[in-house]
C-alpha cells in the first residue's frame, strides 16, 4: 500500500543530510525533470521581485526565495520530517518509533510541485513552489509533470493499494488510476455537510496516520476503511475508490 499525502507550503528549516542528489531519489526516471525545475527555481531566485511575484509570496516571505538559491547546496532530511503544517501536525510522525518510522517510509509518500512524488524516506531540501504556478521558459506544472508522472506512479504501483490523500491540483500533476480517495465532511446536527479545509487535512492526516501504524495491509477500500474505523473515524464508503470521513 502507498498512501500518497499533499505537500505543505510551510518546511522545516535545516537537516543533516548532504545536498540533494536527484538520482538518490525515488522514483529516477524523473530524474531529468526535477533536475529542470530545479535549476528553474535557482534561476529565478536571482530575481527576488520576479521570484515574489511567480511563486505568490508576500514581501515578508523573501527567505523562501533565499531557500530557492539554495537548494543545490542546503542540507536534507527526509521529507516525513520536512513537511509542516496541520495535515503533518496530525500525523505526527515525531512520535513514531523506530519500527512505525519504517513503517511510514515504506508506506508513506509525498506529492511535490518540484519532484513529483517522493517517498518519505527521500531526502529533500527546504523549498518553495506551488503546483499551480508556472515557471519562466517552463510553463505550468501540470503541463509538465503530466506527460509522465502518472506513467511512472503506475509503474511504482503495479501491485499494490494506492489510497491517494493529494489535494486536487497535485492529484492533477499525475492521477493514479483506481486509487482510493477520501473526502472530508463536517456534519451539522441539522445532517447538513460541507467541506472546510482545516478539518480536511487534520483528518487526512489522521488518517494517513492509521493506516501507517496499522499491523494490516488494506489491499481495497472495505479494507481501508476497516483500519480507519478501528482508529476512531467515522467512514462511509462513497463508492468502489471514494471513502467519506465525517467530522462533527
Amino acid at each position: 500500500m502507498l498512501v500518497l499525502l499533499p505537500p505543505s507550503e510551510t518546511k522545516s528549516d535545516g537537516g543533516t543530510d548532504a545536498p540533494v542528489d536527484l538520482a538518490e531519489l525515488s522514483m529516477p526516471q524523473l530524474t531529468p525533470t526535477r533536475e529542470l525545475l530545479v535549476q528553474a527555481l535557482v534561476d529565478l531566485a536571482g530575481d527576488a521581485e520576479e521570484s515574489c511575484r511567480v511563486l505568490g509570496l508576500g514581501p515578508t516571505q523573501a527567505d523562501e526565495v533565499d531557500r530557492n538559491a539554495k537548494l543545490w547546496v542546503s542540507p536534507t532530511c527526509p521529507a516525513l520530517e520536512r513537511y509542516t503544517g496541520v495535515l503533518f501536525d496530525a500525523l505526527d510522525a515525531k512520535t513514531f518509533t523506530n519500527a512505525q518510522r519504517a513503517k511510514a517510509y515504506a508506506r508513506l509518500g509525498m506529492g511535490s510541485a518540484l519532484f513529483g512524488v517522493i517517498r518519505a524516506e527521500d531526502r529533500i531540501p527546504a523549498y518553495r513552489l506551488s503546483g499551480g504556478v508556472t515557471l519562466p521558459g517552463v510553463g505550468t506544472l501540470r503541463a509538465l509533470w503530466k506527460k509522465e508522472l502518472s506513467s511512472v506512479l503506475a509503474t511504482e504501483t503495479a501491485d499494490e493499494l494506492v489510497v491517494d490523500l493529494r489535494s486536487g491540483v497535485y492529484q492533477q500533476l499525475g492521477p493514479v488510476t483506481g486509487a482510493v480517495t477520501a473526502t472530508v465532511l463536517t456534519e451539522k446536527p441539522d445532517g447538513s455537510r460541507k467541506v472546510v479545509s482545516h478539518f480536511n487535512k487534520h483528518h487526512k492526516g489522521l488518517l494517513a496516520r492509521a493506516l501507517t501504524l496499522s499491523r494490516s495491509e488494506p489491499t481495497d477500500i472495505q479494507g481501508v476503511a476497516k483500519v480507519a474505523s478501528k482508529a476512531g473515524l467515522r467512514i462511509e464508503v462513497a463508492s468502489e475508490t471514494e471513502l467519506i470521513v465525517l467530522t462533527d
